[in-house]
């Protein structure tokens, strides 16, 4: 996987709704299912989205650490 995407999932920030201003890495499981059975937003937005709750159903959420560490 590429670095720079695994770099916007914490450079990203939710534009709206109850999270709004938090880095799509930082959004809470329950957020990102919520997003998988409703329907991820169109654009880059919701392919980052669908990466983040991939990533965290997978427990791999840590991958994110050593650039978090940056």
């Amino acid at each position: 996987m590429q670095t720079e995407v695994l770099q916007r999932l914490l450079s990203t920030v939710m534009p709206y709704g109850k999270y709004k201003g938090r880095a799509v890495a930082d959004l809470p499981g329950h957020y990102l299912n919520w997003f998988a059975r409703e329907g991820f937003p169109p654009g880059e937005l919701g392919r980052l989205l669908a990466l983040m709750h991939e990533l965290d159903h997978n427990g791999l959420s840590h991958l994110l650490d050593p650039l978090r560490a940056r």
